[in-house]
C-alpha cells in the first residue's frame, strides 16, 4: 500500500477545496487536493461572485483577480431580475440587482476595491485549482476519500486510486474535508447538523441557442418565467438563467420531491426550453442535464481536532442570493491561516478552534436567508393570481386581470410592484454578502462594544473597524507613485498587518521585536503625509475610529484582530499581550 505524506490534505477541489490548497500554497504550506473525478466542475452550477470573493482572489495575486474578471460576466450584464410570461411573452416586471440600482452601485464602489460579477464554476475552479498547483499543491485525480484515523500528531486517511483499484495511504497534520453535500468526512466524525436535507426537488438543463433577440435589450443573469400551466412542470415558476451571454443558457425546473427524478432526455430538455423561452420552433444544442435536491442544514460545529469542514460539506442549501461557492472560497480564507500559522509553529493549537466559533454562525445565517428567499416568492404569486388552486384557466384569468381599469387591478398592479422589489433581500442584499462579524478568542475586542446597525444589515454593508469585523476599504495613495492603493492591498499576504499614523511609530518598533520574539511577519503601515501611504481625501481618517496614534491589527484575512484608539504607556507590552491571545500562545 502507498503512502504519502503531506501537512494537509484535501477532500474535493470545488470552489472550498481548491481555494484552501491555492491560499496553503502561497502561505508556504505543504498540501495535497485529492478529487474523486478525472476533472473539475463540469456544469456552471454555481455563478454569482460577490465583492468579498473577489477579494480572497485579488489577495491571491493581481493575475488571479483579473483573470477572473476577463472570464466573468460583468456586474453591468448582470442587470435587471426579468419576470415575464416568457421570454418571447409578456414582461411582468423586473427588479435592478447585483449592485446595479444607481443607490447600491454607490454602496459597491464605496466597500471594496473589487466588482462582484457572474463567473461560472466550470470558470472559477480552474482558475483556483491552477492557482493551486502552480504554487505548490500536489493534486491527485480520480481519487476518492475512503477513511481516515485521527491521533496525538495528525491523520491517516486511506483513499482509493480509482484508475489502479489500489489503496492509498496519506498522512498528514491536518484533514480538510471539501467534499460537498454528502460529505462523507462530515459524516465520519459525526458532525452535528441542523435543518432537513431533500426539501424539494429542481433539474437543470444546461443548452446553447442564440437568445439575443429576447434578451440583449433587457440584459439579465436570471429571467423568471411565471407560466400559469405546462405539461412538464404543471402550475408554477421556471428559471433561464444566463451562463454566456447570450448563448449559453441553464434552465431550473422544479419536480415533485416525492416522486422518481425525471430522465430528462434532449425531446424533453428542448420542449422545455421551448415553452420557457416562448418559441415553438426553438432548435437547442444540449449540453447536459441533471437532477438535484433543495436542501436545508448546516453545520453546528465544523471541526473534529484536526479535521475540518467546509463548503457544501457545512452548509447546504438552494442557490438563491448566490452564496454557496462565495461563503465555501471564504471558509477557506479563515481556515487556510491559521493552519499555515500553527504548522510554522507561530501559533497554539487552540488557534484552529476559533475556525467553527467564526464560520458556524455564517453557515447559519446564509442556509437560513437562502431558504427564506424561496419562500419570499409567496407574495409574488399571490399577487399574480397564481397561488389560487390549480386551475390554469383561472390563473391565466389572473394575470390577464392586472391590465384592467379598476380598483382591484390597480390594487393589484401595486401588490405585483411592492412583491417583486421586496426581492432585494435575495438579488441584492449586500449586507448579507460582506457585514460578517467575528466572535471568538483570535479577536480582542477588550470589551469594546458592538456598533449597531444603522440600516438593514442584510441589505446595507455597514463599515467599521470593530474587532471581529472586515476591515474598511479606503482608497489611500502612495506617495512615490501616486497610484491609488486599497487599506485591503496593504493587509493580507498571509501576514498581520498594523495600520496606524503619524505618531504611531512606537508600534513598528513593537511589531519588529514582536516578529522577532513569536517568529512572525507583522506588516506595519504609517499613513499621513510624507509617508510612504497617504490618506489625501481623508476617507481613512473618517473610517478608521481611532487617533493619529492609535492601532488597527488586522489578520491575514482582513479581519481586525485589535484596536486601540491611542498609543498606550508600553506598546510592546499591549501589542505581545494581544498577539499571543490571538494566536493562542500560552
Amino acid at each position: 500500500m502507498a503512502r504519502i505524506e503531506t501537512d494537509v490534505l484535501i477532500i474535493g477541489t470545488g470552489p472550498a477545496g481548491s481555494a484552501t490548497a491555492a491560499l496553503l500554497s502561497s502561505y508556504g504550506i505543504e498540501n495535497m487536493a485529492v478529487n474523486r473525478y478525472r476533472w473539475l466542475a463540469n456544469t456552471p452550477r454555481a455563478h454569482i461572485t460577490n465583492q468579498r470573493t473577489m477579494e480572497v482572489l485579488r489577495d491571491l495575486g493581481q493575475s488571479v483577480e483579473d483573470e477572473a474578471y476577463l472570464f466573468a460576466a460583468d456586474q453591468e450584464l448582470m442587470g435587471e431580475n426579468v419576470f415575464c410570461e416568457s421570454l418571447a411573452g409578456e414582461e411582468i416586471g423586473r427588479l435592478k440587482s447585483w449592485g446595479n440600482h444607481p443607490l447600491s452601485k454607490a454602496e459597491h464602489l464605496l466597500s471594496s476595491p473589487t466588482m462582484m460579477n457572474d463567473l461560472p464554476q466550470t470558470f472559477m475552479e480552474p482558475l483556483l485549482f491552477k492557482t493551486a498547483c502552480s504554487r505548490g499543491t500536489q493534486a491527485r485525480m480520480s481519487t476518492e476519500y475512503l477513511s481516515h484515523v485521527q491521533d496525538a500528531d495528525g491523520v491517516t486517511t486511506t483513499c482509493l486510486d480509482r484508475l489502479s483499484g489500489e489503496e492509498v495511504t496519506i498522512r498528514s497534520k491536518f484533514l480538510v474535508g471539501a467534499d460537498g453535500g454528502n460529505s462523507l468526512v462530515a459524516q465520519h466524525i459525526e458532525t452535528p447538523f441542523e435543518g432537513q436535507m431533500g426539501v424539494g426537488g429542481s433539474m437543470n438543463i444546461v443548452f446553447r441557442a442564440d437568445l439575443s433577440k429576447y434578451v440583449a435589450h433587457r440584459p439579465s443573469v436570471l429571467y423568471w418565467v411565471m407560466q400559469p400551466g405546462s405539461n412538464v412542470g404543471g402550475i408554477g415558476m421556471g428559471l433561464v438563467r444566463m451562463v454566456r451571454p447570450w448563448n449559453e443558457w441553464l434552465i431550473v425546473w422544479g419536480y415533485d420531491i416525492n416522486a422518481p427524478a425525471p430522465e430528462v432526455d434532449e425531446a424533453m430538455a428542448t420542449q422545455v426550453a421551448r415553452q420557457l423561452v416562448g418559441d415553438p420552433e426553438l432548435e437547442i444544442e444540449l449540453l447536459s442535464a441533471n437532477t438535484w435536491t433543495v436542501n436545508n442544514m448546516y453545520a453546528t460545529h465544523m471541526q473534529k481536532d484536526r479535521v475540518f469542514i467546509m463548503g457544501d460539506a457545512a452548509h447546504r442549501h438552494p442557490p438563491s442570493n448566490g452564496l454557496g461557492s462565495n461563503t465555501s472560497i471564504q471558509d477557506s480564507f479563515n481556515l487556510a491561516w491559521k493552519l499555515a500559522a500553527v504548522i510554522k509553529g507561530q501559533a497554539g493549537e487552540a488557534l484552529l478552534d476559533s475556525y467553527s466559533s467564526e464560520r458556524t454562525p455564517v453557515a447559519k445565517q446564509i442556509v437560513t436567508r437562502a431558504n427564506q428567499s424561496i419562500e419570499e416568492f409567496g407574495p409574488i404569486f399571490e399577487s399574480l393570481g397564481m397561488a389560487e388552486g390549480g386551475d390554469p384557466e383561472v390563473i391565466q384569468q389572473n394575470l390577464e386581470a392586472r391590465c384592467n381599469a379598476t380598483a382591484d387591478a390597480e390594487k393589484q398592479r401595486t401588490a405585483i410592484r411592492e412583491a417583486i422589489a421586496f426581492k432585494k433581500y435575495e438579488f441584492d442584499a449586500h449586507g448579507v454578502e460582506m457585514n460578517q462579524r467575528y466572535r471568538s478568542d483570535a479577536i480582542e475586542t477588550d470589551g469594546q462594544a458592538e456598533p449597531a446597525f444603522a440600516q438593514d444589515a442584510e441589505l446595507h454593508y455597514q463599515p467599521t473597524t470593530w474587532p471581529g469585523a472586515r476591515v474598511p476599504h479606503v482608497w489611500l495613495y502612495d506617495h512615490d507613485t501616486g497610484q491609488r492603493v486599497s487599506t485591503l492591498d496593504l493587509c493580507g499576504q498571509g501576514r498581520f498587518t498594523i495600520l496606524t499614523g503619524i505618531g504611531g511609530e512606537p508600534w513598528a518598533d513593537a511589531a519588529a521585536k514582536i516578529n522577532d520574539a513569536l517568529g512572525l511577519e507583522i506588516e506595519v503601515h504609517i499613513i499621513g503625509p510624507r509617508q510612504p501611504i497617504a490618506d489625501h481625501s481623508g476617507d481613512w481618517a473618517r473610517a478608521s475610529e481611532i487617533s493619529d496614534s492609535g492601532c488597527i491589527l488586522v489578520r491575514p484575512d482582513h479581519h481586525v484582530a485589535w484596536r486601540i484608539k491611542g498609543l498606550p504607556d508600553n506598546p510592546q507590552a499591549e501589542l505581545h499581550r494581544v498577539m499571543r491571545k490571538v494566536l493562542s500562545i500560552q
